[in-house]
């Protein structure tokens, strides 16, 4: 069967009206986050007010059958990468025996090469991918974990990510990510305030749970060490994403001096090339790519071989809040956790706050992914629009 139509579209899901009020409002609306951007002060702390977000909204992708058969994925990034898929990939996919993914992804990785295999286009490819795997599921009939290999686990353990901890040990989680709250150029300062909030936190969660930090790519190397020093106390399960993405040397060095936290990286790397350079370098403990940024489940999948190969866990950017993410987390043996980022309002039951119908929701710390067929999104295609192109205001 030929894939007849591929395109971006807008998907109008349905905002949740919560039943249950809130209890206070959420970490988002206080924490502040070091991400790079904001080493100039002028600009937010808060990420959705950064440049790089502010109006660039989430694109879905359909894939569309002769028989009629749609899958959708979802990537981010809005217009610039809505007008790559249409304008670029579809004409060459368009015509493609729908089942035939490692083609397809070819295709848009030797078509992208000129493009560069990062940034917009990693992020529309992961897109594309996406809907097909979604689309080869509801053709088989099977969910997308079983087409992978099948599950290895019965349910995914969770670590939740964000600083309500207090929310998040009465939801039954146990394992926590908080937010780095300095950048580098803050020095002194930025250590006492960092050591701060991880002392705070090691006391809110106690000396049994696991806790890590996420520095989004707001520290040098000189500062890492000077921080993963002080935090020895705090026993961190690991500090994540230190440095930016090209400094594949400062990777290895602070793999090389810090033995006492393993070090997490990924999320803004793109595509199995850059994987493949952490890993041979042996400059990194854990890879945490982003299925929706980084080329989508076929080159995720890449990806974890590359890794499981050289000995090292793979745990996904998010992997738990995304159907697809969850079905890889279910056939991936080497993906031990799964993320989930939690950014609303303590006191309203997560349940009461799923935007993607069909899509599973931790309870415990734990999650199953649906058995449906593709990724078991239960979206009609009424909800489903034509991607509006506009100008900029």
């Amino acid at each position: 069967m030929k894939l007849k139509t591929l395109r971006a579209v807008h998907v109008d899901l349905p905002m949740p009206q919560p039943k249950t009020p809130a209890r206070r409002a959420p970490w988002p609306e206080s924490s502040p986050r070091a991400m790079p951007i904001n080493y100039y002060p002028q600009f937010s702390r808060k990420p959705q007010d950064m440049p790089g977000n502010v109006g660039l909204s989430e694109v879905w992708v359909q894939a569309i059958a002769e028989d009629g058969t749609f899958g959708l994925g979802k990537c981010s990034f809005g217009q610039p990468v809505a007008s790559y898929i249409d304008h670029v990939i579809a004409p060459v996919l368009e015509g493609q025996n729908c089942m035939a993914i490692e083609l397809m992804n070819d295709l848009v990785n030797r078509g992208g090469h000129r493009h560069g295999l990062a940034g917009i286009v990693a992020t529309a490819m992961a897109g594309v991918d996406i809907a097909l795997w979604d689309l080869n599921g509801k053709i088989l009939g099977r969910p997308v974990y079983e087409i992978l290999g099948g599950p290895v686990r019965d349910r995914i353990p969770l670590y939740a990510t964000g600083d309500d901890l207090d929310w998040f040990q009465e939801l039954g989680f146990t394992r926590f990510k908080i937010t780095n709250p300095a950048h580098y150029s803050q020095g002194d300062e930025g250590l006492r305030l960092i050591e701060e909030h991880v002392a705070k936190s090691r006391d809110i969660v106690g000396d049994d749970a696991e806790l890590m930090i996420n520095p989004v790519m707001s520290f040098n190397v000189e500062f890492t060490l000077r921080l993963a020093e002080r935090l020895r106390p705090y026993n961190l399960r690991w500090l994540e994403e230190p440095l930016p993405p090209h400094d594949i040397e400062g990777h290895a060095e602070l793999k090389r001096s810090i033995t006492w936290i393993p070090l997490a990286t990924g999320e803004d790397h793109r595509g199995r090339h850059a994987f493949a350079q952490l890993i041979e370098r042996r400059a990194i403990d854990i890879i945490q790519p982003d299925i929706g940024w980084s080329g989508g489940v076929t080159e995720t999948m890449k990806i974890y071989n590359i890794a499981e190969t050289a000995g090292i866990a793979m745990i996904p950017h998010g992997g738990a809040v995304s159907p697809w993410g969850q079905h890889v987390a279910m056939a991936a043996p080497e993906s031990p956790i799964a993320e989930c980022w939690i950014g609303s309002p303590p006191g309203i039951p997560l349940t009461e706050l799923n935007r993607i119908p069909g899509m599973a929701t931790a309870k415990d710390g734990f999650i199953t992914p649906s058995d449906a067929p593709g990724f078991g999104m239960d979206i009609p295609e009424g909800w489903i629009r034509d991607w509006e192109y506009r100008g900029r205001s």
